[in-house]
């Protein structure tokens, strides 16, 4: 085997390592492509990872699954999500081991249209989905839970991720009146074994449990985060990371009062932040943010509202002490507008991560949703379970100005695509009228695409008012990671690190 070969080998196992149990089509050697560049292919083979939804027994939960069409992904493929705990083969054909059948949740049949599934009680497990072929570039799914009383009522809502190693979580609590978990889930045949480390305003707080955590294979774990710790934390950051194994981690964040939701981790730590879609009805928003290194950080706290970036009158900075988390509260700071918090450096570059815990409503009609740091749509990014009125796209620009392309779905039960561009000028966020399929029965998918200008992020919110409750949900949308860069056979992966 001559060395170009391995090189492409090497370039194809390190690329399917970094997105998360994918892996890539060889290109074709014959391919008309710019000799030095590497050719960007679909992902063959993709997974990811549903927390349970609840423990009440009165929740309902639905699943939504998209792909969007995609070229060169070929006309072959399956995909489906089914529990944790089933025991997967490792393939897609909806089979345990031993040839007992495993009735998926949900098995989309065609990219470019959603499919759907839901459960309810108690009892509904972790779920762990799998894509190959023409479902793998960009598969999203959505996981949105309605609980109607009791601890954490409200509307809940998650995207379903991909296994990793690593993860941030500002904006827990160990506060009397919540109840926050930290649910890992393992896709995998090995047990994982997990550390979790809990940070507050006066550092890293001590435990003798948080070490050395055992998930087995095909389970998942959700753990109160109160038995962690001593003393009730109201602002606290979570960081997971995993000894052997990869696992899913998100946070359920419920309260006594003001309902609950997931709080999805926030991007990895950089001197610039952006948490794209605040609601502009929203009453009450919190930033906590976390410096992990040894070095503090100064932010400066901008608001990118619909005419410009503005700074909050009385929290223009924030200043974050080195392994300790920060809070501020910033009241009703969009005032009745769409706005995304932009965090800069004050001078130097220190990472941080951060997260917002947003409020509407008012009394004892509140309820809460979390908005993490998120990445910018490098490529594609897509939010599925929309409805017709209930789903509100924000777009943010925070630099040069842009123009996007968002198109919507096939409905799930029937319509037609619709595509419409909109620019977004630089420093604003726009809650943009996103377009709705023509004949739409169903939920429905929306996908935004950068078409030129500089970074934009993009988050979703859903709304749903229950006996005069504002029930509503916020997801950010990173890029899809459909497609990887692959080198050319004929070249050497070296080039591709030396760049």
């Amino acid at each position: 085997m001559n060395r170009t070969t391995l090189s492409l080998i090497a370039g194809a196992t390190a690329l399917a390592a970094v997105t998360g149990f994918a892996t890539l089509k060889t290109p074709d050697a014959a391919a008309d492509h710019t000799a030095g560049a590497a050719a960007r292919l679909p992902v063959e083979r993709t997974s990811l990872l549903c927390p349970q939804p609840s423990t009440s027994d009165i929740a309902d939960t639905a699943y939504t699954s998209f792909t969007p069409v995609a070229e060169g992904a070929g006309d072959r493929g399956k995909a489906e999500l089914q529990a944790a705990t089933a025991e997967s083969d490792g393939s897609t054909d909806g089979k345990k081991s031993g040839g007992k059948a495993a009735k998926p949740v949900v098995r989309p049949k065609e990219p470019g249209k959603p499919a759907t599934g839901d459960t309810s009680g108690a009892q509904t497990p972790a779920l762990v989905g799998i894509a190959e072929g023409k479902f793998a570039p960009g598969w999203t799914v959505q996981e949105t839970t309605v609980v109607a009383v009791g601890t954490g009522r409200g509307l809940l809502g998650t995207n379903c991720t991909a296994p990793d190693t690593e993860f941030w979580f500002p904006g827990a609590s160990t506060a009397e009146d919540r109840s926050d978990y930290v649910h890992l889930t393992n896709p995998d045949d090995s047990a994982a074994v997990v550390d979790i480390d809990l940070y507050g305003k006066d550092g890293k707080l001590k435990s003798s449990v948080a070490d050395g955590i055992t998930v087995q294979p095909h389970a998942s774990e959700p753990i109160l985060l109160s038995t962690l710790a001593g003393d009730p934390q109201t602002n606290l950051t979570v960081h997971v990371t995993v000894r052997s194994g990869r696992v899913g981690a998100a946070v359920q964040a419920l309260d006594d009062k003001i309902g609950g939701d997931w709080l999805a981790a926030s991007t990895d730590p950089a001197g610039t932040l952006v948490l794209p879609g605040i609601p502009k009805d929203a009453t009450s928003v919190r930033l906590v943010a976390f410096a992990p290194g040894d070095t503090d950080a100064d932010l400066k706290v901008r608001l990118a509202s619909p005419t410009g970036l503005i700074t909050p009158a009385g929290s223009e900075t924030l200043h974050v002490k080195a392994g300790m988390t920060s809070a501020v509260d910033l009241g009703d700071v969009t005032r009745g507008e769409a706005g995304s918090l932009v965090l800069t450096p004050t001078d130097s570059s220190v990472p941080v991560v951060a997260a917002l815990r947003v409020v509407r409503g008012k009394g004892d009609k509140q309820e809460t949703a979390f908005i993490p740091a998120t990445a910018p749509v490098s490529a594609r990014a897509t939010a599925a379970d929309n409805s017709a009125k209930g789903s509100t796209l924000a777009v943010t620009a925070p630099g040069e100005g842009a123009k996007i392309k968002v198109t919507a779905s096939a409905g799930s039960e029937g319509g037609t695509a619709v595509t419409k561009s909109f620019t977004i000028k630089g420093g604003t966020t726009q809650n943009v009228e996103a377009p709705v399929p023509s004949g739409l029965k169903g939920t429905y998918a929306l996908t935004v695409e950068p078409v030129s200008g500089g970074p934009v992020y993009a988050s979703r919110m859903l709304a749903s008012t229950q006996d005069g409750v504002p029930g509503f949900t916020v997801q950010t949308l990173p890029d899809d990671r459909g497609t990887v860069a692959v080198p050319e056979a004929e070249q050497d992966l070296s080039v591709l690190l030396k760049q």
